[in-house]
């Protein structure tokens, strides 16, 4: 029998490996920016239903209001102020098809880009790892979330890179490593909090749903805005409704 590390590292890997698929197909085909933008929205939405539905409401109901509160406050400030500090190194635009900036306009952003990724990615793949201690099983709708809002992130930034004259070995040497960080963070999480008190793994997944929640704000909404624009509203609430549907019949 697996151990039960092991399988939260394969389901990371997994969701993480979204953002090679994506890659992929914007590295080898040209994927109109629109249809990004339209899937990223939807990515949006689902991904945000799941924050709701599968982590917040789960958290309240073993950790308590005020301590999920603080924990998803808490997430969300941190990831923000990560966010501004890889933003003043060239990182504001990682999932933009376009406006990254190059080694030359900002020495450094590369890395930045790079690292700015990962944090995007860590708290989903640690809130898969932890789904797993309840015994029942990976949360589907969040892994369904994680997936579909990581490919298009891949499709889209892709693109930016490529546009910014990134060659193959950093574009996939970025997301193949991010890929693998995914599934240790997944595997780190179930290792680690292993044996916990429900009152620890709630408020750790409600830190999870303030910086994803914070993630979805920040990079995947302007960047669904800034193609999709109006048709971006009815795209977030589809995804949305996705989620909540496959949440509720799960």
């Amino acid at each position: 029998m697996v151990p039960q590390w092991v399988e939260a590292g394969i389901w990371g890997l997994a969701g993480g490996g979204a953002l090679v698929a994506g890659a992929l197909v914007a590295w080898f085909l040209r994927v109109p920016r629109d249809v990004v933008a339209v899937v990223m929205a939807f990515g949006a939405g689902v991904l945000t239903a799941a924050a709701a539905f599968e982590l917040m409401d789960e958290a309240e109901k073993t950790g308590g209001l005020l301590a999920t509160s603080a924990g998803f406050l808490g997430g969300a400030v941190g990831y923000v102020l990560a966010n501004l500090l890889l933003a003043r190194h060239g990182a504001r635009h990682r999932k933009r098809s376009s406006n990254q900036p190059t080694e030359t306009d900002q020495a450094g952003s590369g890395t930045a880009i790079a690292v700015g990724a990962l944090l995007d990615g860590i708290p989903e793949s640690v809130v898969l790892g932890v789904s797993l201690l309840s015994g029942g099983g990976v949360g589907v709708a969040m892994l369904a979330a994680v997936v579909i809002s990581n490919v298009p992130e891949g499709l889209s930034s892709v693109a930016g890179m490529r546009q910014a004259g990134r060659g193959p070995r950093y574009v996939f040497g970025v997301w193949g490593a991010i890929a693998v960080a995914s599934g240790l963070s997944a595997a780190l999480g179930n290792l680690l909090l292993d044996g916990a008190s429900p009152q620890l793994i709630a408020v750790i997944t409600a830190v999870a749903a303030g910086a994803i929640l914070a993630m979805i704000a920040d990079t995947m909404i302007p960047e669904a805005f800034a193609r999709a624009r109006l048709y971006t509203g009815l795209c977030t609430t589809a995804g949305f409704l996705t989620a909540f549907v496959v949440e509720r019949l799960g």
